[in-house]
Formats: C-alpha cells, structure tokens, sequence
C-alpha cells in the first residue's frame, strides 16, 4: 500500500498530492498546458492518457499525482506516480514491485515524461528522491529530451528502444517514387473492390469505432499467432481517452469499408500537430492489394492534410517503417533504480537482451 508521505514539499503553497483521479478534474486544463509547453511532448503525458490509465486501473495497483501550481492556480509540475507489481518486460517471468510512471504499464505509453516548469526542479526532484524512497524505481519509456536530472540518485538508463518518426505535410513526399506509384495502383485496385477509406477524427471517436478496431486487430493477431495488450481487457480505458477527446486531441482512426462492413484500421493519437500511431488490424483477405499498407500511407496523407507534421510508429524497428515509408530512428531510453535483488535481476536480464539486439 501506499503510504502518506511526510516529504517538506507538502507544507509549499500549492502543492498537492492526489490520491484519486477525480480530485484532479479542475487541474486537468492547467495539466494540458503545461505538457502542450514542453517542446516534443507526447499524448501519453497528459490529463487524458493518465488519468483514464489510473481510472481503469486493475484494483491491485494503486497510484498518486503530485500537483505544484503557482499563486495564480497555474498548473507549474506534475508527477504521476504508481506503485505496482508487475514484470518490468514481457519476457521475463517473475515480477517485482516497483515504482513507475502513472499510464507507463500495461498500456504500453512511449515519451514518458514528468512535466516541470525550471524553477519547479529542486522541489520535484527532492520529492521524487524521498517519496520513491528505498523502493524499486521502473522508467520503461522515457523520451530522451526529457529532464533525467529530476531522477533519484541510483538510476541508469539501461538500454534504447526504438521508436521511428516521420516528417510530414504538404508537400512533402512519402517513400520512393516507385513506393508512391504503387500505393496509387493499390488504390485502384481496392476501389474496384468496393473498399472506401473513412477517417474518424478524435470529436467523432465513438465506443462502436473502438470496438471495430479492437475487433479487427484481435482478428489480424489470430491470423499472425500472437497476442497484444491491445485487447478487449483494456476497452474500458480507451472508452475513458474517447470521452475526454477534444478537437485535435485524442484517439482518431482510419477506417476501411466494403459494403458498410469494416475491413481494415488505423488507430491512433493525436497531439500537437504529431499522430502516435499506436495498433489496428485488416482483413487477411486483402493482402494481395497491400490494404495494410494503403491504410498507413492513407492515414499519413489524411494527417498531413489536417496540419499533422509528424507521424510516430512509436516503438518498434520493424521494416516497413523504413523500408516503405522512409522513417528516421528516435529513441526511448528505459530507466531502472533496483534496490531488491529480482530488480537486479530483471535489470541485467533486460541490459543483456538489448545489448545482444542492439
């Protein structure tokens, strides 16, 4: 359980911890300013990723946000926190507790962050420091521009995980010649299927989209013989990203049509002129016309269209990124303070996996 903390950071003005997520509701608009603020900045730092993680959250768990705001109610730092037991990777079999990133887990959130205003440093970091403790500290995605400084002394980064980006816009050409030629023969050759392409931007997500997606994606999975985190389990929680979606901001898709029948999805985030693409699926029956591969060219034009200047593949070096459509490496960097042996453990299992794949 979690325990209240006597850290001298609870007697500043302005300083809150919040221990439920409805407590939160009025700082939620200062939260998103503050993360829209921080150059590079991602969805899954924000009021909308964390809090509908931490609503949706398995009952095991248990979590808090730390709020420092100035003297005009001006949201200034935020620090999501949750204290978990869980695997720190999917392939190592035993679990450990552990501090963590609020949204970071079983979601699968890229770009962590903790969103600090300069003269908010001191105060955060020396908070950090003393309410994580002796405990086990798991950062497993942290974007590499953030402020490492803010992290307890004893944390290292142990590896970097790869997470491709493209540029884009008007104007601005994706792939090769010959790659653009194709996808417009591709086009042509699902149109006279009867496929059509409906793009659903985050003021019209419904649960019946998210559903559709979910349903492909489970269905392209059975046809590959793997399994996601993106399942049924977590529908709950992307209901909760669809309510709190605003123009230009939340969960948005592409959708493949024959018929009035789905057949084909691109789901994704948006944020700040960048869409995260984060899963989707498509009729294994379409594979001769590349519909998976129109569905992604499709939605970068879309996003483009609408003022969108990156496209995230988020983590994963899969080829196609750039093989196809020309992405550029960035990386995540995860970050890990063991103070228990299984950390250890886990951490030198983790250093080893990527220092052999990288």
């Amino acid at each position: 359980m979690i325990q209240a903390t006597g850290v001298r950071a609870a007697a500043t003005p302005g300083f809150a911890v919040h221990r439920a997520p409805s407590g939160l509701a009025a700082q939620e608009d200062g939260w998103r300013e503050l993360v829209a603020g921080v150059p590079g900045s991602s969805y899954f730092v924000t009021p909308d990723w964390v809090l509908g993680s931490w609503e949706a959250m398995d009952a095991a768990g248990a979590a808090e946000v730390a709020v420092w705001a100035g003297p005009d109610g001006r949201v200034e730092a935020v620090v999501p926190l949750a204290y978990v037991r869980q695997r720190l990777h999917r392939r190592l079999p035993f679990r450990v507790t552990y501090w963590t990133m609020l949204g970071a887990g079983s979601d699968a959130a890229d770009h962590g962050l903790f969103p600090t205003l300069a003269h908010r440093h001191d105060e955060v970091r020396a908070w950090l420091r003393e309410r994580t403790g002796r405990a086990n500290l798991w950062l497993p995605a942290m974007d590499p521009e953030s402020d490492s400084g803010l992290l307890p002394p004893g944390t290292r980064r142990i590896a970097r995980s790869t997470c491709p980006r493209l540029a884009i816009g008007p104007g601005i050409g994706v792939g090769s010649r010959s790659f653009q030629q194709l996808m417009a023969r591709r086009q042509r050759q699902l149109a006279a299927a009867g496929i059509s392409f409906r793009w659903v931007p985050p003021s019209e997500m419904t649960p019946e989209v998210i559903d559709t997606v979910l349903g492909l994606h489970r269905a392209r999975q059975q046809v590959k013989g793997t399994t996601t985190a993106f399942d049924s389990g977590r529908r709950d929680f992307h209901l909760r990203l669809q309510k709190r979606a605003a123009p230009g901001r939340g969960p948005a898709a592409l959708i493949a049509e024959r018929d009035g029948c789905a057949v084909g999805a691109v789901y994704g985030f948006l944020w700040q002129k960048t869409f995260a693409y984060y899963n989707g699926g498509w009729d294994a029956a379409y594979a001769r016309m590349s519909l998976g591969t129109v569905l992604l060219h499709r939605t970068i034009a879309i996003a483009a269209e609408a003022g969108v200047e990156t496209f995230d593949f988020l983590r994963g070096d899969e080829a196609y990124k750039y093989r196809s459509f020309g992405a550029q490496d960035r990386h995540d960097e995860p970050w890990l303070r063991p103070r228990s042996p299984a950390a250890l453990l886990a951490g030198t299992a983790l250093w080893l996996h990527h220092r052999r794949s990288g």
